[in-house]
């Protein structure tokens, strides 16, 4: 056996660096209480989500890897409670910006930076904007305890981000999230449509995955997104193991013996039977052979 416990966290966040990376660290010490492992904080916690306006302004939260407060801040946490903390950053290096993930493990080592692939263009979510796509490829961690591959936001809606990671050998998926209303057509809650895509990922795989969403509204300017949380954690077939409303803030976790999945997903055959030579159409854009 190979038990492994995973944690998502849900928050409202503020103007306020400081207090914002506060009120995280209290939501990853009462995870780390409840006896998780792996701890995933949300898409870029650090600040308002200020994708929703363009201003140059906002340039001025980017920083190094090595500079950043959360990433520092966490990597000693990391440490003292000897727990995985995936943190969200707003990264810049030279003359480009990039929404990237640090991953810390448990000895409060940063193993390495991923870099947001997909970025979305629309009403609310501007940030193209603000960052570049991202060049390091898909990536996958072999952390203390599993291994683990992770999306971004957008990045969650794209099944060949799943694949890529769990054909690298990720063993789970965490997706940090900041995602709410549509500002130029408020009827339309993806809250499902978003959470159905991600235990699509979870059944079609066989591995588990995990969702931290922001909550609360943000306003910034003329602008203004109200998160819907719901937060949550799916098992290996895409069912829904433990959920947050969208409203609180909070964490929920869930326990999982990683040696059982791996006894499945072979028994299954979904990568026995897979036939790569065969998809030559989602290398292209159009579909149509070269």
């Amino acid at each position: 056996m190979r038990h492994v416990r995973v944690a998502a966290t849900q928050m409202q966040c503020t103007a306020d660096k400081e207090s914002n990376i506060a009120k995280a660290e209290r939501l990853v010490r009462e995870a780390a209480a409840a006896g998780a492992q792996i701890i995933l904080l949300q898409e870029l916690f650090e600040s308002l989500y200020f994708c929703q306006v363009e201003s140059p302004e906002y340039f001025d939260l980017a920083t190094s890897t090595e500079a950043n407060s959360a990433v520092n801040h966490f990597s000693a946490v990391a440490r003292e409670l000897e727990v995985v903390l995936p943190i969200s950053f707003f990264e810049k290096r030279n003359q480009a910006c990039f929404n990237s993930i640090a991953v810390i493990d448990a000895d409060g080592s940063v193993m390495g930076v991923y870099r947001k692939t997909h970025i979305p263009d629309g009403p609310g979510y501007e940030e193209k904007y603000y960052f570049n796509p991202g060049d390091t490829g898909f990536r996958v961690w072999q952390t203390r305890y599993a291994r683990i591959g992770i999306g971004v936001c957008w990045d969650q809606w794209f099944p060949e981000t799943a694949r890529c990671l769990v054909l690298q050998g990720a063993e789970v998926l965490l997706y940090p999230t900041a995602i709410g209303s549509e500002p130029i057509n408020p009827d339309n809650d993806t809250r499902d449509h978003w959470r159905t895509c991600m235990q699509g990922h979870a059944g079609a795989n066989m591995v588990p995955v995990v969702a931290s969403n922001r909550t609360g509204t943000e306003t910034i300017g003329d602008a203004s997104i109200t998160f819907y949380g719901s937060s949550f954690i799916t098992d290996n077939k895409g069912a829904v193991v433990k959920r947050m409303d969208r409203i609180s803030e909070g964490t929920i976790s869930a326990a999982f013996d990683l040696k059982q999945l791996a006894n499945e997903r072979r028994a299954w055959g979904l990568f026995r039977d897979r036939r790569p030579s065969h998809y030559g159409a989602i290398l292209t854009s159009d579909g149509m052979p070269r």
